[in-house]
């Protein structure tokens, strides 16, 4: 019996992949809401995630978290490379996806798609689950 796998090929051969995505619930939809993602590269060139999209959201965006004096602020951080062989992982305290201009309170126990756009590969869409306000992570739901 013959197995075949087909990796997710982008446009120049790199083989990228979205691992462990998920979200915390929103408590208001005039607050955003923070989606985590791990993106893996398998190819030899870094990769560059340049957009975001998701129909729960107006608008989708890496930030990270800095300390400024004594002040911990979330701020945009513009396109992620990740690098050749290696990964990006979006976490709680580090780079996420902050979910802007939300339709509606995202909610516990529901998903929602995610698409990754990088500036040389495909674009990859995710289902992302979404686990209680203060979820560190999917095992802490």
């Amino acid at each position: 019996m013959l197995v075949f796998v087909i990796p997710a090929w982008g446009q120049d051969g790199a083989t990228i992949s979205v691992q462990q995505p998920w979200a915390r619930a929103s408590i208001l939809a005039s607050r955003p809401a923070a989606a985590y993602v791990t993106i893996l590269n398998k190819d030899d060139r870094p990769a560059t995630l340049v957009a975001l999209e998701t129909p729960v959201a107006g608008r989708a965006e890496v930030h990270r978290t800095v300390k400024q004096g004594d002040v911990m602020k979330m701020v945009p951080a513009g396109p992620i490379e990740v690098p050749a062989g290696g990964s990006v992982r979006m976490e709680p305290g580090g780079y996420h996806v902050m979910l802007m201009d939300l339709e509606r309170p995202i909610e516990k126990g529901e998903t929602f798609t995610l698409t990754l756009r990088f500036a040389n590969a495909s674009p990859i869409t995710v289902s992302v689950p979404v686990f209680g306000p203060g979820a560190r992570g999917p095992e802490d739901d």
